[in-house]
């Protein structure tokens, strides 16, 4: 039976969070801020004068590569890490500065670990209740098992569930205290493929009905651009770009966020006029540029067709993944760019097709040449 099935003749997350809320959506207050943040591993910087607000019922990411610094500026929100400088504000109580450090017990915080961190002698009930003390709240307890669908799974023990059911039940324990913020460190990526995308749109509504504001950490551009309202994209330490996912992926601050959030291709371009010229045509840019430029373009700003207007292109390879489909054109000059179409009519290498520019781009000033 899936994670899906009808659970108490409620027959689907939605319902479900509709019938037994926890919360509102709250104001639109700070619940963290972070400014200037810094931590050291010896001479490794980990995270360096990060700044970060986040609001009530926000769904935030922090994207990037592995040892980016992401999971440690978590931990420092969190508590398990103290920093080496700057401030941690959670909703409106300062927990960490140079003055002084509240323990994680006592921040109003919730985390979710990669593993769950479930007790296997427990039951599902005991492992949610856990949170609330020695003795918990059974209504509470009973409310959040309804919220998150955990109805009649109570007397289950971890190792009886589905990976889907213990992601639940880990979240379940998260927000039992009903904290401020839950933490989310990597919580899909324990789950095989199928099932990960239906388990996260099911988290993201639980946190949405709840109310509860929500950091999320991950190296998955799909799953933090899908997942939340607001990503920071980090590198190095620090934050290179903070905003809505449209913003990150279609204006992106840098060459680094833009070749990071996928596919992209960077042509040569002139500015001008709120304007830029390259080799596929011209489209609108910020206003303040002028002069030489990179036009960075995304397969999906990049049209084919078998006749009219554009470059002649040639099909050189094709990656197809049933809905849509990337294709690689070689045009005059040997200049390769991509465009992702449906995943009809296919393309196969040696196809000629006409190559045009038909969606928004984002131009970034020409680094300088290298001497």
């Amino acid at each position: 039976m899936s994670d899906a099935a009808t659970i108490g003749g409620v027959t689907s997350v939605a319902e479900k969070v509709a019938a037994c809320s926890i919360g509102g959506a709250g104001e639109r207050a700070e619940i963290v801020r972070v400014e200037g943040l810094r931590k050291h591993f010896d001479d490794v910087r980990a995270v360096g004068d990060v700044d970060l607000t986040l609001h009530a019922g926000e769904i935030a990411a922090l994207l990037g590569p592995s040892g980016c610094g992401k999971t440690t500026l978590l931990r420092l929100v969190a508590g398990f890490e103290r920093p080496d400088a700057g401030t941690v504000e959670v909703a409106g109580n300062l927990v960490a500065s140079a003055e002084g450090f509240t323990p994680p017990e006592r921040r109003s915080v919730a985390m979710v670990f990669q593993d769950y961190a479930l007790f296997p002698h427990m039951t599902v009930e005991q492992n949610v209740g856990y949170a609330l003390g020695r003795r918990p709240d059974r209504e509470r307890v009973a409310k959040v098992m309804r919220l998150v669908g955990l109805d009649g799974l109570g007397d289950r023990r971890p190792d009886e569930l589905s990976g889907g059911q213990q992601q639940r039940v880990a979240l379940a324990r998260a927000l039992a205290p009903t904290p401020s913020v839950v933490l989310l460190d990597e919580p899909f990526s324990g789950l095989d493929a199928s099932m990960r995308e239906q388990v996260r749109g099911e988290v993201r509504e639980i946190l949405r009905a709840a109310g509860v504001a929500a950091i999320l950490v991950t190296h998955d551009q799909e799953e933090a651009l899908s997942f939340a309202d607001t990503v920071a994209v980090m590198n190095a330490g620090q934050i290179e770009q903070f905003g809505t996912p449209e913003e990150i992926y279609g204006r992106p601050a840098n060459h680094w966020v833009a070749s990071f959030l996928g596919e992209i291709d960077v042509l040569p371009g002139k500015a001008s006029g709120g304007r830029a010229t390259c080799l596929l045509g011209e489209a609108a840019v910020d206003g303040s540029l002028e002069g030489p430029v990179d036009v960075l373009i995304r397969p999906e700003s990049i049209s084919t067709s078998q006749d009219g207007g554009g470059q002649d292109g040639i099909v050189v390879e094709r990656v197809y993944f049933g809905h849509d489909q990337l294709v690689t054109l070689e045009l005059e000059g040997g200049v390769r760019v991509h465009s992702r179409n449906l995943g009809f009519p296919a393309c196969h290498p040696g196809d000629r097709l006409k190559v045009s520019l038909t969606g928004p781009v984002t131009a970034l000033p020409s680094p300088p040449a290298q001497a």
